[in-house]
């Protein structure tokens, strides 16, 4: 297909069921204590789909992860349904909990009737603690009854652990006369610093796009999402995005509309990212974190995730205290490029240092302009021309109360 003159990304309502040929589920197997509470999500494609896949880095993998990953080897990269469950991470569990992880596979294996290396398998919840297989084993059969393809929001809210609300997004994109659609399901409040590759991300498109493309996509996508996210600086066992494309639109992407593919994805990740993070435990502020002047884009980042990760940053933030000193200090420690006397920081629009000089008189301004719910800041390094964005939420009581009581 020759590139089109005419390419539209548009934002489109639902998510992991919007793209055709996908159908969700979302039941109560009884996993989670509480009475009713969505814990079983099912997500399959009517034909076998190419998948991508990126997990955690975090060394203490969870079953689920490990046979995921065993999974796309030797299925190549394929994929029908994806099987996942909250309120138990199944890590750490060691052999039984790599044997119910195999057994999540082959049961919904059984049921959609593909081979069970197609079968994904996800997990979120407590770390330590024994799935329970015969609720597990009583409630999928009623989950792939359940499944259609308006059941997405269900889908979203079964996979959901501390999470205030769910997180779905879907895009369509348009190539001339054709078009396709992605879209995605996430989970993740606390937790939170995925660096992928206890956050959860799941997206489909009915397009087709070649396995090369798509790893290709998902990766260079992650990066400039979920992996430029952080709540609280914690790398779970079981983070992991999963990605299908099962061609049931027709349009196929190439090389020549792989940047459109790309930018679509970004859309549906990003809102999907930004979700997590405004739904971060206990969160009452969106902070966008700005480091530019630095001396390479590696270090950019290094810095806005030392500052996106301070606790004296994120609890200033809560607290309505334009304390930009902090910002100075976590800049300058660290490990990158640093020059004090050309350094600027910024809160929203307001100037507070520059040049290795205080303007001290903004700060009223800027502790007004902390009130809001969506807080900028901007830290120049004055060490180059290179910058990076990452994104956390503010520090609460509410975030020590809900991780205190978090087992018990």
């Amino acid at each position: 297909m020759t590139l089109p003159t005419l390419q539209t990304v548009d934002v489109a309502a639902g998510g992991v069921t919007t793209p055709r040929g996908f159908r969700a589920a979302g039941i109560h197997a009884g996993i989670k204590a509480r009475a009713g509470a969505l814990d079983l999500a099912l997500l399959v494609s009517d034909q076998p789909a190419t998948a991508a896949a990126v997990f955690t880095v975090n060394k203490a993998q969870a079953a689920p992860v490990l046979v995921s990953k065993e999974h796309l080897r030797k299925s190549g990269g394929r994929a029908r349904a994806i099987i996942v469950n909250s309120g138990c991470a199944n890590a750490c569990t060691g052999d039984e909990g790599m044997a119910n992880a195999r057994r999540m596979a082959a049961d919904t294996a059984a049921l959609v009737g593909c081979a069970q290396e197609e079968v994904l398998v996800s997990s979120t919840g407590v770390i330590g603690v024994a799935l329970k297989m015969d609720r597990f084993g009583a409630g999928l059969p009623v989950a792939h009854q359940a499944l259609g393809y308006d059941q997405g929001d269900k889908a979203a809210r079964a996979i959901m652990t501390t999470d205030p609300f769910p997180k779905e997004a879907a895009v369509r994109i348009s190539i001339g006369d054709e078009s396709f659609a992605i879209g995605g399901m996430a989970k993740g409040s606390g937790m939170i610093e995925p660096n992928m590759a206890t956050m959860l991300g799941f997206v489909t498109t009915d397009a087709a796009v070649p396995k090369a493309l798509l790893d290709r996509a998902l990766r260079e996508v992650v990066d400039d999402t979920f992996n430029a996210i952080t709540v609280d600086g914690e790398c779970s066992t079981n983070d992991c995005v999963m990605l299908l494309a099962n061609g049931a639109s027709g349009v196929a992407v190439t090389e020549s509309t792989y940047d459109v593919f790309a930018d679509g994805l970004r859309a549906v990740c990003l809102r999907l990212a930004l979700g997590i993070v405004r739904g971060g435990e206990g969160a009452t502020k969106l902070i966008t974190v700005t480091v530019n002047g630095a001396a390479t884009s590696k270090e950019a980042r290094i810095a806005a995730k030392a500052i996106a990760n301070s606790l004296l940053v994120k609890t200033a933030v809560h607290g309505g205290d334009p304390n930009w000193g902090r910002l100075v200090a976590v800049a300058g420690r660290a490990g990158v490029e640093f020059e004090l006397s050309r350094a600027q920081v910024t809160i929203g629009p307001i100037l507070l240092f520059e040049n290795g000089r205080p303007h001290d008189e903004a700060a009223p301004e800027a502790a007004n302009y902390l009130k809001n719910d969506d807080i900028a800041i901007a830290v120049n390094l004055g060490a180059g021309s290179a910058s990076s964005t990452v994104w956390t939420c503010d520090l609460s009581a509410e975030y020590v109360k809900i991780n205190a009581e978090y087992r018990t």
